[in-house]
């Protein structure tokens, strides 16, 4: 999975981050292709919260172990 963000909090304002099927995963500055559509989501990561209105699979909410403040809008590509 791809995963292209568009937002504050992460390394780069626009960045690509790839999971690859064995589990790890990297990320690069950027979009990085080839892309095949499959989601949109709104990522809100406030202190250990986090709040993820994604398209596909509705609002989740997720506790963090760490810190962090993020306001992602993100694609989800396979």
């Amino acid at each position: 999975m791809k995963f292209v963000e568009f937002g504050i909090g992460n390394t780069w304002l626009i960045r690509t981050k790839t999971e690859l099927e064995d589990g790890t995963e990297y990320e690069e500055k950027g979009i990085k292709g080839p892309l095949k559509f499959h989601s949109l989501y709104l990522r809100f990561w406030i202190g250990k919260t986090v709040l993820i209105l994604d398209l596909k699979e509705g609002l989740k909410r997720v506790k963090k172990g760490r810190k962090q403040f993020k306001i992602i809008f993100g694609i989800v590509c396979s």
